[in-house]
């Protein structure tokens, strides 16, 4: 087994990290000061030994080291503050990490209680590599975001994020999760599990069913929260409770993106984002409702004025294309009134039929359908309509697929007609890059993040698919794409060979499900006109361009 990359030991320390409630830092540190014991997987680990009838083979693995490391740290800082150290021993407020003195302890080294089965030994260590690789991993995980040089706002933003909690807590599943989380760090307690379990008065490890009494676990959760302020002593795991609290609540990337957005907001106010897949299912859900009523009309028409920002009912219905007038015609010109009628609901269902394509969270877009709601349901206020969706939310959550609650799937718009000639101002991203072929711009283009800047990468694209179509009939099996066009240096499959054609747009990399390269690459080399190449290091991946002359390799 290879040696784990970077990235995949910091997956590492960041789900035990999380899991006990210390700093995922001071982890990334302890695999750089130690580089021991040696690993069966390769690897080295960060100074831990069996101890307290720990298994000894669970330490032999890169996994099994990270995480009785992290066990290990949390004794430890149990113990410290059982001898008399304050939050402010072992964490500095101001700097946002560990203390030089509680470093100090962790480079000392630690034998666990003989009776403490869930943390072993440490070795000792050099204090100053051990702090240098600290404050080293702080600092890449800190480039991420934007973060404040002084932190010593973090623990009152914390704890008034946390006192408000309750008071926007709706039982939204993101909602439960941050405050079973935060509970579950601040109690050291190493599951959801056991920490619902002990909310509900049961025995730590009583399964979890579909039956609990969310009620039951809800008062706790809130009383928890209400009382945080008054039990909050400053140590590391409470406030890693706190930030987790935050990040889940919030539904952010990152531990340091949680600390971040507390430096401008430390409401736990709903986010309005979070009702937008609400209103996108009740919109999708009006040309099935629609009854061709006034009232409906009504809401869908001051949707529309508010989506367009216009002034008055008279200018949205002019937008649309209505006389305001002909709306009021006299009862004799009955058959005016209903054709009118009729070019306005089709207007109006057009209209929310483009907002699931259309909507990008602008304020005066969610604005429009929350009133669309209000109306539609006939509520007093958009308060009431607030609450209306959230509950839609809490429903959609819990709904199985098939539930009318579910959020419906949702609809893909009919593509427009073809040009007469592909442009780079044209391009339309699921449409077939030839007329009735199987590749579709969206291959080309990497899902249209790779888009031709000029005509004749266009035409270069044109070309190949033309080719290629060809060949996959051939072949009579689809052609999964791997790379097509490619300007730049992402063409990383093997550096150099061919990459200028990717780099024109007339080559791609692709392969065919149960074939291999080779056999791809016999059935098309009698006939392919241009360049064929396949990969001695990547077997089922073959290459073709359309260079004007025979070309064949193999890399």
């Amino acid at each position: 087994m290879a040696k784990l990359a970077a990235d995949q030991r910091n997956y590492y320390y960041l789900i035990d990290a999380e899991r006990t409630g210390i700093h995922k830092s001071i982890l990334a540190a302890l695999y750089a000061a130690h580089q021991s014991p040696f690993l069966n997987d390769e690897e080295t680990g960060l100074g831990i030994s069996p101890a307290n009838r720990i298994p000894p083979d669970i330490l032999k693995t890169f996994s099994g080291q990270v995480q009785y490391a992290a066990n290990t740290l949390r004794s430890l800082t149990s113990v410290l503050t059982a001898t008399g150290w304050r939050g402010t021993d072992i964490w500095d407020p101001d700097q946002g990490r560990y203390t030089d003195r509680f470093l100090q302890e962790i480079a000392n080294g630690y034998t666990p209680n003989v009776n403490d089965f869930s943390a072993a030994l440490l070795e000792s260590t050099d204090f100053d590599t051990l702090k240098a690789a600290y404050l080293e991993d702080i600092a890449q995980s800190f480039q991420a975001v934007s973060m404040p040089q002084n932190l010593a706002y973090l623990d009152g933003a914390l704890l008034t994020f946390a006192e408000r909690v309750p008071r926007y807590y709706k039982g939204l599943v993101q909602q439960r999760d941050a405050v079973v989380e935060a509970f579950r760090l601040w109690r050291k307690f190493d599951n959801r599990q056991i920490a619902i379990n002990f909310l509900r008065e049961m025995p730590p490890h009583t399964p979890l069913t579909e039956s609990i009494d969310e009620g039951m676990v809800d008062r706790g959760l809130m009383l928890f929260a209400q009382n945080v302020a008054r039990h909050y002593s400053g140590y590391p795991n409470q406030r890693e409770a706190l930030i987790r609290l935050v990040q889940l609540w919030r539904q952010l990337d990152s531990r340091e993106g949680a600390i971040a957005s507390l430096q401008k907001n430390i409401s736990a106010e709903t986010d309005l984002a979070l009702i937008d897949p609400a209103l996108i299912a009740f919109v999708q859900r009006i040309p099935q409702q629609y009854q061709r009523k006034a009232e409906q009309r009504h809401a869908i028409t001051e949707a529309y004025r508010l989506w367009r920002q216009l002034d008055s009912r008279a200018s949205a219905l002019t937008a649309i294309g209505i006389d305001p007038q002909s709306l009021s015609t006299a009862p004799e010109n009955r058959e005016q009134l209903l054709s009118v009628a009729a070019h306005l609901d089709r207007e109006l269902l057009a209209f929310v039929k483009q907002i699931p394509i259309t909507y990008h969270e602008e304020d005066h877009q969610r604005e429009a359908l929350i009133r669309l709601v209000q109306l539609w349901r006939k509520l007093k206020d958009q308060e009431t309509a607030l609450e209306s969706l959230l509950d839609d939310v809490q429903r959609m959550q819990r709904a199985h697929p098939s539930s009318p609650e579910a959020a419906p799937p949702p609809q893909a718009t009919p593509l427009p007609p073809r040009p007469s000639r592909w442009t780079p101002d044209n391009i339309q991203i699921y449409a077939a890059i030839i007329p009735n072929g199987t590749f579709t711009w969206a291959e080309a283009t990497h899902g249209g993040t790779r888009m031709p800047p000029n005509q004749n990468a266009v035409d270069a694209i044109v070309r190949i698919a033309r080719l290629a179509q060809e060949a996959r009939n051939r072949i009579g099996r689809p052609f999964c794409i791997i790379t097509w066009y490619c300007p730049t240096d992402d063409h990383t499959h093997v550096a150099g060979i061919s990459q200028r054609h990717h780099g024109v747009g007339d080559a791609i990399d692709f392969y065919c499900e149960g074939l291999t390269g080779d056999q791809i690459y016999w059935a098309l080399d009698p006939w392919w006109p241009g360049g064929l190449g396949r990969y001695a290091q990547y077997p089922y991946l073959c290459h073709l361009d359309a260079r004007r002359e025979r070309s064949r390799w193999i890399h």
